[in-house]
């Protein structure tokens, strides 16, 4: 999209903001008790209630927009949907999920779980109201943009010295007498801090990222989006999710904890005028799959129906996801994904959007391509069909590498090379060229 040329260099040379148009939206998705939660293959039982609100929540710049529902994931065919529905062109949208694991089951197909028809409807829905509501109550504003510092919180779970994307990029939007309107950061950190006993809606940390930063700003609307965290939480294993155990540091209040010194953190980060040039930018790549298993299906089946027969609860419930993979899913021939990369350049301020649950290292890779200056990478944008390891993950395996993809109904683990295939169309959208 072309910028808006007018008044912008008289505004500049006056010492004036340039003058965009932006609005806001939220509106709220929580469930009601009794359906299923998602995220976690070893909880079987119900929603008792919520913990705290789930939202969408919608910011539009111009005539571009950044959506984020607190689910774990939405499918492809649903962020489509909601993207051609809305009152903007398609292609100026950029739909994500927070990928909580306290949320619904958000996707037909995906991670195990039937989901509920009537709340996907409600959900896809409320997705195009929220667009729809922030472009109609849009005004004239100005941006802010710059880098919160490192909150140390999240830790890589694959291994002890990994790398993780620590970067906390902040966006402010204020309206023209200078009242906040919108304050938008994002954090690589998985939205995993409640663990599988946990049956009340909640959008985990993100909850209390949101809500100090709009107590540090009233009137303004907090929008927190997942950075690339495949591989990264606040320190335990994926595997260590396989219980229904309680865990003090696995709670409401150390989700508290971490929320507000990600808030604290954004809160005082430098604040640098942005420029008045809007744009939107997208790359479709198709991403092939790759067998892991050496097993043929029917052979893991009963492999693992003989495991389950003395496996605790929390185990047993994993095993019957995998069972029914092996069952219903396995033999298919894999399809290749559509995977949709996008770039919206908010005033200078790039902000990446990938599909899936992407590793510290591939964000680390994009980010040199800004050179250090502020940016946003996010996972979790458009579609949600799983983990896509960059290509030396895959000879240590692991649940992101090697068992993941059943509990997603994938039939295989995403091809090695995916990862820098996504990385690398990033950078295409990031350096300006469109070939």
């Amino acid at each position: 999209m072309p910028a808006r040329p007018v008044g912008r260099l008289a505004a500049r040379r006056k010492g004036v903001l340039p003058v965009i148009r932006a609005g806001t939206a939220l509106v709220d998705i929580t469930p009601p008790a009794g359906l299923a939660l998602s995220g976690f293959a070893a909880r079987s039982e119900p929603a008792l209630g919520a913990h705290d609100p789930l939202t969408v929540r919608a910011v539009v710049v111009e005539n571009t927009a950044l959506l984020v529902a607190d689910v774990i994931g939405l499918h492809g065919d649903m962020a489509r949907r909601i993207r051609e529905r809305c009152a903007l062109p398609a292609n100026n949208v950029v739909v994500a999920a927070l990928h909580t694991h306290g949320g619904p089951v958000s996707m037909m197909g995906r991670l195990s779980q039937q989901a509920d028809k009537a709340y996907l409807e409600r959900l896809e829905t409320a997705c195009v109201h929220a667009i729809d509501k922030a472009v109609a109550t849009a005004r004239p504003a100005r941006l802010t943009g710059g880098w919160g510092a490192d909150p140390g919180v999240a830790r890589n779970r694959r291994h002890a010295d990994g790398p993780v994307d620590s970067a906390l990029p902040v966006l402010r939007i204020h309206d023209t007498a200078g009242d906040p309107m919108a304050v938008i950061t994002a954090y690589a950190c998985h939205p995993v801090v409640l663990g599988a006993d946990n049956r009340l809606w909640t959008a985990d940390y993100p909850h209390y990222v949101r809500e100090r930063l709009e107590a540090a700003n009233p009137g303004a609307m907090a929008l927190f989006l997942t950075g690339c965290a495949a591989d990264a939480n606040t320190g335990h294993s994926a595997h260590a999710s396989i219980s229904l155990a309680s865990s003090p540091y696995r709670s409401f209040e150390s989700a508290q904890s971490y929320g507000e010194r990600i808030a604290d953190a954004a809160r005082q980060a430098n604040e640098t005028p942005l420029g008045e040039h809007i744009s939107v930018e997208n790359q479709i790549l198709r991403l092939g799959f790759d067998r892991r298993e050496e097993e043929p299906p029917g052979v893991l089946a009963e492999r693992w129906r003989c495991e389950r027969e003395t496996a605790d609860p929390a185990r047993a419930a994993l095993l019957t996801h995998w069972i029914a993979w092996a069952t219903d899913i396995a033999g298919r021939t894999p399809a290749p994904v559509e995977a949709r990369v996008s770039l919206l350049n908010w005033g200078g301020m790039p902000i990446v959007a990938l599909p899936g649950e992407i590793f510290a290292e591939t964000a680390l890779q994009i980010r040199q391509a800004v050179s250090g200056r502020p940016a946003f990478v996010i996972g979790f944008a458009e579609d949600n069909p799983g983990y896509i390891p960059p290509a030396r993950e895959y000879r240590f395996g692991g649940y992101e590498v090697d068992e993941a993809h059943r509990y997603y109904g994938q039939p295989a683990t995403f091809a090695s090379g995916s990862a820098e295939a996504l990385a690398a169309a990033a950078i295409v959208l990031l350096s300006g060229r469109t070939d």
